[in-house]
């Protein structure tokens, strides 16, 4: 054992001081910050702008940036200088107005306890549409085998019916977020076969009537356009994806049932992988109704033809949808990338909005508050149409824009 030379005593007055330090890249100060105002060691507190500091390793601060224990003086005009949004439509209704099914977005259980952020949620005609972020998938509602818990999920569907909105149900079937007795099983093709079914068929009948699209296949394909390796598709082959669109058919017969992916949005090996599979389920007649592009882009990098390439999807019956949309940028944020961001988001929007079956666009959380990308991606963020203090961005007019408005 280790020989531990700090008393009790100690580290009861430790504890407390190192609790409230952020790590690196977390949040450590800005307007309305009631959270960690230092950091971790080897990390300086960066201000940005009045509403935002974060946490950089000490290597990465240049001069350029202030820390903010000096800048408070620069930060505001620093926040005033910067661009922002200048629309006042609600998106929903706008994307309603243009012949879309909605316009909506990702949210999850912790960002409920939120007010402010609940207050613009809840607006129907801001968001009329909501998938939850993680509450559906396998971890969340079968964490064992044969025993389903629905609190977090039902949460977020009492949540949408209050306000009115469209649900998608994401996800049933996902190489991760999976219990650790699904990947720890030895299964044969006749038992995993009966747990997808047991999934699949008791997630989406426990929702029936009350999801207008699943996504029952989550990110099969490599970038390269081959399988990704998995439990499933290493068990079952290409067949697990059969498997699962036909018991989530069988268990709700009027939702819409996609397959969903990443870097499918422009022509490549991955889109086409996907367009085949298409071709070869309705040749099939193994229900597919819709494709979700996920459209988690990097601002400046839009790949080029996507309009053309939704349209390849169309063409073979069904319908499609930007299902995790956002954009984001190596920090900090600055008036010529927030620029680019607009133009890029008006370009994805436009692509949908000039497809007839393209119903909708969900963007993977509004607010960069609670935005995925920080904790995923070293060093970039802001890819959201709000920043973290709730404030529009250009982006939330490039929405517009796209729409047409």
């Amino acid at each position: 054992m280790l020989k531990l030379s700090v008393s009790f005593t100690a580290l009861s007055v430790l504890l407390p001081f190192v609790s409230a330090q952020s790590a690196t890249w977390g949040q450590c100060g800005g307007v309305g910050w009631s959270g960690a105002t230092t950091c971790t060691s080897g990390n300086t507190c960066v201000s940005y702008s009045q509403y935002y500091s974060q946490c950089v390793p000490s290597s990465q601060v240049t001069t350029s940036v202030s820390s903010a224990s000096s800048a408070t003086s620069s930060s505001a005009s620093s926040s005033a200088s910067s661009p922002a949004s200048t629309s006042t439509v609600k998106l929903h209704t706008l994307a309603k107005s243009k012949g879309k099914l909605y316009f909506g977005t990702a949210t999850d259980n912790p960002e409920l306890t939120d007010t402010a952020y609940d207050a613009i949620l809840d607006d129907g005609a801001m968001f009329g549409q909501i998938t939850p972020g993680n509450s559906m998938k396998w971890d969340a509602t079968e964490p064992t085998q044969g025993t389903f818990t629905w609190t977090g999920a039902d949460q977020i569907v009492d949540l949408a019916q209050a306000n009115g909105q469209i649900l998608r149900g994401h996800n049933c079937v996902w190489y991760n977020q999976l219990p650790s007795w699904v990947t720890s099983t030895t299964w044969t093709a006749a038992t995993l076969t009966s747990a997808i079914q047991t999934h699949c068929g008791t997630l989406v009948g426990h929702y029936k009537g009350q999801i207008y699209s699943w996504d029952v296949i989550n990110e099969p394909f490599n970038d390269d356009g081959t399988w990704r390796s998995d439990v499933f598709y290493n068990t079952l082959g290409t067949t697990y994806v059969q498997i699962a669109l036909e018991a989530a058919r069988a268990a709700d017969p009027d939702a819409k049932l996609y397959i969903n992916d990443y870097n499918i949005e422009g022509p490549g090996a991955k889109a086409t992988a996907m367009l085949n599979l298409v071709q070869t389920l309705k040749a099939a007649s193994v229900p597919i109704d819709g494709i979700g592009f996920q459209s988690h882009f990097i601002v400046g990098e839009l790949p080029s033809g996507i309009q053309t390439n939704f349209e390849a999807f169309t063409a073979q019956g069904v319908e499609i949808a930007i299902t995790e949309l956002d954009i984001r940028m190596t920090l900090p944020s600055t008036p010529a990338l927030l620029a680019q961001q607009k133009k890029d988001y008006t370009t994805i929007i436009s692509a949908c909005q000039a497809v007839t079956g393209c119903v909708g666009v969900t963007v993977w959380d509004w607010t960069d508050k609670y935005s995925w990308v920080p904790s995923t991606f070293s060093g970039q963020g802001a890819a959201c149409p709000w920043d973290e203090n709730f404030i529009r961005k250009p982006a939330y007019d490039g929405i517009a824009i796209g729409f047409g408005n």
